[in-house]
């Protein structure tokens, strides 16, 4: 993953109506247009073009320990709002009443699509509740699958609608032209995630799915099995820091005055990722790169294998500076420290492995040899 190239700004962190001026004839068409839309609005409402209202149709059901399973198998998804019991008063029965006819109005535009929508009384179903592990009235739930997610957003028809909808998508978007790599570099209000993978198949994608399914829609999670679409030809600088960290926020504090000092070197991308926000994938990340993130690394990665060589940081307390962070980077780009230097160390370690097992079984023949 790169930064913009229009910012230029070679630090990159996974957390995340322009009117051009026109033709005077073009603005006047519009205003014929924007008049004919008034007048056919006002002559008869259209449909599809009025704000959606609640048509009376009953949609949400009441969900029971008896139709549960019934339920749960005819949907992909449950939208679930885990309410108190009904109360004699007469506020309370009004917000719940909003509350009812917000789902319903989200279960009706919603209705094409495979989600159901129940609610569950805390007293009359507490069996019930107790076996799927709600405890807090006036909760929303989703059961996708296994997971259980817990719906922390405002309880209004639009917000819902669009993180349901978020849920529905697939958990990894992939990237297939330079056209998708602007519209990732351009989301900004979301965390994101990017890989770089051989293939859907490959073992690295499925485990990157799998935890994407688990942060869905939390983290926008993307992947690329283009050579093309990876600006760096498949080589990026990753650093690990832990910002909740005082040594991780120490190196990443460095790592600021590393990309600022080298704001106009094009060739240089480094892409930060804070283990913290990723709990799921930290025993992955250390398993593929053989490090520890319980301290902070940088590191080169060839994306297209998963090789990496990384920066040699005996202890947390001895940081390196920023002049050794870029001595390091202009080693790594000037091709003297690479991915492949791991490879030749790895090829040596075999062929030490072999000799051994060599020299012991010339030893075992010796040990024959003397018992004849």
């Amino acid at each position: 993953m790169t930064p913009s190239k229009s910012s230029k700004a070679p630090f990159t962190f996974l957390p995340s109506a322009f009117l051009g001026k026109k033709h005077f004839a073009q603005m006047k068409r519009a205003h014929l247009f924007v008049v004919g839309v008034y007048l056919l609005s006002s002559c008869r409402a259209e449909e599809g073009l009025n704000f959606p209202t609640y048509d009376g149709k009953d949609r949400v059901v009441s969900l029971t320990e008896k139709n549960f399973k019934q339920v749960l198998k005819k949907y992909d998804l449950l939208c679930l709002y885990y309410h108190e019991p009904l109360s004699s008063d007469k506020v309370v029965q009004k917000q719940f009443q909003l509350k009812e006819i917000v789902l319903e109005l989200v279960a009706q535009v919603l209705e094409h699509k495979d989600i159901g929508f129940v609610m569950v009384d805390a007293k009359k179903e507490a069996k019930l509740a107790k076996k799927l592990g709600f405890d807090e009235e006036g909760s929303l739930y989703i059961l996708k699958g296994d997971r259980t997610i817990e719906f922390d957003g405002e309880f209004a028809a639009d917000v819902l609608v669009e993180f349901l909808l978020d849920l529905i998508e697939d958990p990894v978007e992939i990237i297939n032209s330079k056209l998708e790599v602007q519209a990732f570099e351009r989301i900004e209000d979301h965390i994101k995630l990017i890989g770089f993978f051989k293939s859907e198949e490959s073992e690295h994608y499925k485990a990157f799915e799998e935890a994407a399914e688990h942060f869905q829609p939390y983290i926008k999670f993307f992947a690329t099995f283009d050579k093309g679409e990876d600006d760096l030809n498949g080589i990026h600088i990753v650093a690990f820091a832990e910002r909740s960290d005082p040594d991780g926020y120490e190196f990443l504090e460095i790592l600021k005055q590393v990309a600022r000092d080298n704001t106009d070197n094009p060739d240089l991308s480094i892409v930060w990722i804070d283990p913290d926000d990723f709990p799921l994938l930290v025993a992955y990340w250390e398993k593929t790169f053989k490090i520890d993130l319980f301290k902070p690394q940088i590191g080169v990665v060839n994306v297209t294998d998963a090789d990496s060589v990384w920066m040699d940081i005996p202890d947390d307390d001895d940081l390196p500076t920023a002049e050794e962070l870029e001595d390091w980077i202009e080693d790594v780009l000037s091709g003297k420290i690479n991915t492949e230097d791991d490879d030749n160390d790895d090829e040596e370690d075999e062929d030490d492995d072999d000799d051994d097992d060599n020299s012991d079984e010339e030893d075992n023949d010796d040990s024959d040899d003397d018992d004849e």
